[in-house]
């Protein structure tokens, strides 16, 4: 057993879950008329209410205990002070120092980068105000109309989401972007966009990444077919570490946008991977993204505790996932501007926290991060809500509500809302089989078919949900509720003492996919096992 799961805080929190077992959630607001107001917070611009939770006060005391326990405050200072947390890879996870301003000091390591940060940044707003003028030009002389991003993980999820839900924000080039090592997808943007007058970025920050230099060197391919060679200074860019390997592709390093390895992939959109993001809404716009994520670092930084966003919303991620039992955490942004921020979620949470070791490299025995999952609203309704309301396993859910929209379809906006907050409602009341019967027999229903019908029709209720909401969907809310979201991240790694800044996960298919490849080049395939073997015969 390990120290977590032995530790008083821990035990208390076991026994406080089997005691509220049979306690329903609407039983404890018709305790409390202000249990609303008791269990919501606010921070940089960005409201939750979390009174729909199966929780008392004495949940979140034995929780803030926990939190306690496990250090938090120190971890908390250990990431603001710039220090080596990431203590499998040796280095800081500094994602905060990129959203600092100007004038603020940014330790990292004992130095301050807050100088390297703002260097960066002004070379990129100044490369990104050339191409969005028209001042840069491709090799023809013609204005760039598309900027094709080139990247996998980070260097495309963040990017991407981000471009997407504030696309109403766009006055710069058409973005695209390339992610997969499946052809199909480069492949169709060459139909869709003239090599005179595309750009393309190709972020990495090693220059070796298999999918991103397989794609980078397709684009290449395709661009030299009608282009000389002299030409790719005007419409290749890189966003990457790796000067020598840049210079070999054939970018010049004048055209190389750099970052720092304490700078990880999943925390990168405010680097200079967020180059898309600067083309496409423009400077001040994307300062305001930063600007709103460092407000939400200094609310993480400085709320107390009892009032602080990210460490509420992670000890109630710890309550239904380690002590409620919940199957999973299903992500519901009713905004169609954030149809892509579950799936850069789910990288930031589950490379971050899926683990099964703790810091010092033992095995846990408890829970780490649940599987995260969802779709934009309504959609969701029509897809998978039926198994939140009425499927056996209980499922942990955040709607996510933007109040007002940035369309003029104010009573299609007015619909949204109503299912929004109709959905987190129903999922905690439930109806009840009595309810079901005197509805049935309103409608007619009676005798065996009523008593038929009536088990199909019961909501059981009491399924947990977090309803966050922001003013609009704008730069600066957007970057404060994705800070949000980073910080509850790095909460929940601290409780579960889990190194949430590495992925070595990631790296045993890279290595086997090499193989396969050798052995698909003619190699020996002894060394795979004998599925794999198999499956290779077919291509034959």
């Amino acid at each position: 057993m390990s120290e977590l799961t032995q530790s008083a805080a821990w035990r208390a929190l076991q026994e406080h879950a089997r005691n509220l077992q049979s306690t329903r959630t609407t039983d404890l607001f018709s305790a409390d008329p202000r249990r609303a107001e008791r269990f919501s917070a606010e921070g940089a611009g960005i409201s939750l209410d979390y009174s729909k939770q199966r929780i008392t006060p004495e949940t979140l005391d034995l929780l803030q205990a926990l939190a306690r326990q496990q250090g938090l405050e120190k971890w908390r200072e250990r990431l603001f002070g710039g220090e080596p947390i990431n203590d499998t890879e040796h280095r800081a996870a500094a994602h905060v120092a990129l959203r600092a301003p100007r004038e603020a000091k940014a330790p990292v390591c004992g130095q301050d980068v807050a100088p390297l940060v703002h260097g960066v940044l002004d070379r990129l707003e100044a490369f990104a105000s050339q191409v969005r003028s028209g001042a840069w030009t491709g090799y023809t002389g013609e204005r760039i109309t598309d900027v094709i991003n080139i990247g996998i993980g980070g260097s495309d999820l963040g990017p991407r989401m981000a471009c997407s839900a504030l696309a109403a924000y766009a006055d710069g080039p058409r973005l695209h972007f390339v992610s997969n090592v499946d052809g199909a997808q480069i492949s169709a943007l060459f139909g869709e966009v003239r090599p005179e007058t595309t750009l393309w970025i190709v972020t990495s920050k090693t220059f070796t990444t298999q999918e991103t230099m397989a794609n980078a060197h397709a684009a290449r391919r395709w661009f030299l077919q009608d282009a000389p060679e002299s030409a790719i200074a005007r419409h290749f860019v890189a966003v990457s570490t790796h000067q020598a390997a840049v210079r070999e592709f054939g970018i010049s390093t004048d055209n190389m946008f750099g970052f720092w390895d304490w700078v990880g992939g999943r925390y990168s959109l405010w680097s200079a991977v967020g180059l898309p993001i600067i083309l496409a809404i423009g400077p001040l716009r994307f300062r305001e993204l930063l600007a709103g994520a460092h407000a939400m670092d200094v609310h993480f930084r400085t709320a107390s505790p009892e009032r602080n966003l990210p460490i509420l919303m992670a000890l109630l991620a710890i309550w239904n996932n380690n002590f409620l039992g919940c199957a999973s955490h299903c992500m519901a942004p009713y905004s169609q501007r954030l149809e892509r921020f579950t799936a850069w979620l789910q990288q930031l949470e589950m490379e971050s926290n899926g683990k099964g070791v703790d810091r010092a490299g033992n095995p846990v025995d408890y829970a780490t991060t649940p599987v995260l999952w969802g779709d934009v609203g309504t959609n969701g309704q029509h897809a998978f809500f039926q198994m939140l309301h009425q499927g056996p396993a209980i499922h942990a859910i955040d709607f996510i509500l933007p109040l007002q929209s940035e369309h003029e379809l104010r009573d299609q906006h007015a619909m949204l809302v109503a299912n929004c907050l109709a959905q987190s409602a129903a999922l905690m009341t439930g109806k009840s089989a009595a309810e079901v019967r005197e509805e049935l027999v309103a409608k007619g229903y009676a005798g065996e078919v009523l008593e038929a019908a009536i088990p199909h029709r019961v909501f059981h209720g009491n399924r947990p949900s977090n309803t966050v909401t922001l003013p609009t969907i704008d730069p600066y809310h957007l970057g404060a509720l994705l800070a949000l979201y980073e910080h509850r991240t790095f909460v929940l790694s601290v409780i579960w003492n889990i190194n949430p800044f590495d992925q070595w996960g990631v790296e045993l298919g890279k290595q086997l996919a090499q193989r396969v490849l050798r052995a698909m080049a003619g190699g020996d395939a002894v060394a795979l096992d004998p599925s794999t073997r198999r499956l290779l015969r077919r291509l034959d």
